[in-house]
């Protein structure tokens, strides 16, 4: 056979299997459904690309799209009704959901992640009847929308479901259900056991709500988004007798005065925590809440505590956290204190990393910094599995922190350039940046008003889309802004002390400064 004139369909089907499977299961069905030969199209509809669909994008600044109108309509018109059988998995953004679902029957979906939702989402399509409703949530035109393909399919066959709330919005005015849409989801979606529900406005309040409130006997996990700690105990008082996965960013760790059931946990295996601790929150509030959890198999902590008297360190975790946990089997965190000065044990980075290994967790790494009024400690499992790391220091270990998108740097003496080189190596994944400096970088700032041109290479943050210089001297303004420095090809958002802004650019007309900006 003549090698170039080897056509796609003539390929045997292990191979065609081979290269189709490399590429995006959407590109794979849009391209080539329908558009050639029957092995070919069976090929195509092999459950390997037809089984979980992604009608969203992603921008490089994290917003989420639908996807073409182009796209949708080959999707809707011509592939959907044909392999809707197939479907189990389907991730939309919240305005092509209805002509999506709309398309086929989906028989078999039980997963679904809607994009960029909204209450007025929930108010119009999780519901079980018939009503004058506007048919696109984000016009004015009211319309007769029948519900109930929705409501078959939300209500007997939807067992996994995630929320995520549109970003930017206001809160007050967009939020119907005041104390959060979780109650409402868990009465409509009947057969659902796993339930996210992310982002600022889904903040639930369970304060002074029976038990019937936000409960379900089929729901086995949750991921949510809570106001403050009581939330959290409400949600473990037994109205979701049924949950083993418990995922909680908390809001706030304020306690209000209330009671709670506080019996033991006995069904909840994997508990994740994410918060902010203010003085003894921790050693009051947290560290009991973990004791109760008796079978836990899994935890993972992402914790700030301010203002404790002492360093959190491996004999405190296990002594008062991890030998209630006698079934554990993996324990992932970042924990970092924040301690006065005046602190009774000090221990250094090599002891804290000694109380790890005593306990059985050599892998694990530690970074203390000392100031006049106090000290700060940072204690992570590795590899560090966290996206976000607070308050890093001039000195930190050579690791490579590439899950790390969410950065803030703070130090009493400057950053130099060969801090900012060491960052952009060790933290590759960057997408925000805080720097916190008022201290003058002594080996640059003298060279600034000399010369426009400087001896060291330029570095590249390739993610970064977000700039955080309202606490940094201008030196450092000027580092990050000038391209024959640093560049920086994706920056959208910048916030800065505007006059350090006119200066370092010259009244916006220097050459050097208009790259990084130009966006």
């Amino acid at each position: 056979m003549n090698r170039s004139n080897i056509k796609l369909p003539d390929l045997p089907t292990e191979i065609l299997f081979i290269i189709l499977k490399r590429l995006d299961n959407m590109d794979v069905l849009y391209s080539l459904f329908d558009v050639d030969t029957h092995r070919l199209n069976t090929v195509v509809q092999h459950k390997v690309f037809t089984t979980a669909l992604n009608f969203v994008l992603l921008t490089s600044t994290d917003d989420i799209l639908p996807v073409t109108d182009l796209i949708l309509d080959r999707f809707c018109m011509s592939i959907l009704p044909k392999i809707d059988h197939n479907i189990t998995s389907l991730i939309i953004e919240s305005q092509s959901m209805e002509r999506i679902l709309r398309a086929a029957d989906y028989p078999n979906l039980t997963k679904l992640k809607i994009y960029n939702f909204l209450d007025k989402i929930a108010a119009c399509y999780f519901t079980g009847k018939k009503a004058k409703r506007k048919l696109n949530v984000y016009n004015s035109q009211d319309n007769y929308v029948d519900t109930s393909p929705f409501r078959r399919i939300f209500q007997e066959q939807i067992i996994d479901l995630s929320l995520v709330y549109k970003h930017g919005i206001d809160i007050l005015a967009e939020r119907l259900y005041r104390k959060g849409v979780h109650g409402h989801v868990l009465t409509f979606f009947k057969s659902l056991q796993d339930l996210s529900i992310t982002g600022l406005p889904s903040l639930l309040t369970l304060s002074d709500s029976p038990l019937t409130t936000c409960s379900s006997s089929t729901l086995s996990k949750l991921c949510v988004f809570l106001n403050g700690f009581g939330e959290c105990l409400a949600l473990l008082d037994g109205r979701l007798a049924g949950l083993t996965t418990l995922i909680v960013i908390l809001d706030s760790t304020r306690l209000h005065s209330s009671t709670y059931n506080m019996d033991n946990l006995p069904n909840l295996k994997c508990f994740s925590l994410k918060c902010l601790c203010m003085s003894d929150e921790y050693d009051t509030q947290i560290v009991p809440l973990l004791r109760r959890m008796l079978n836990l198999q899994e935890l993972t902590l992402n914790i700030f505590i301010q203002n404790r008297f002492t360093l959190v360190d491996g004999t405190q975790i296990n002594n008062e956290i991890l030998i209630h946990m006698p079934l554990l089997q993996k324990f992932t965190f970042y924990i970092h204190t924040g301690s006065d000065r005046n602190g009774s044990i000090r221990l250094s980075s090599d002891e804290i990393r000694r109380t790890f290994a005593n306990i059985g967790y050599p892998h694990m790494d530690c970074i203390r910094y000392d100031f006049p009024h106090m000290a700060r400690c940072h204690i992570f499992s590795l590899p560090f599995m966290f996206e976000n790391f607070q308050f890093l220091g001039n000195s930190f270990p050579s690791i490579v922190f590439d899950r790390v998108t969410h950065l803030s740097v703070s130090d009493n003496v400057p950053f130099e350039h060969e801090f900012f080189v060491r960052l952009a190596r060790h933290f590759p994944s960057l997408k925000e940046l805080s720097v916190i400096n008022r201290m003058s970088q002594s080996n640059v700032s003298d060279q600034l008003n000399s010369q426009e041109t400087q001896s060291f290479p330029p570095i590249e943050y390739p993610h970064l889309t977000s700039l955080f210089l309202v606490y940094a001297n201008i030196d450092y303004v000027d580092q990050l802004l000038n391209q024959e420095k640093i560049v920086l090809p994706c920056l959208t958002k910048l916030e800065v002390d505007y006059d350090y802004l006119i200066s370092v650019t010259n009244n916006f007309t220097r050459d050097a400064t208009r790259p990084n900006c130009a966006k």
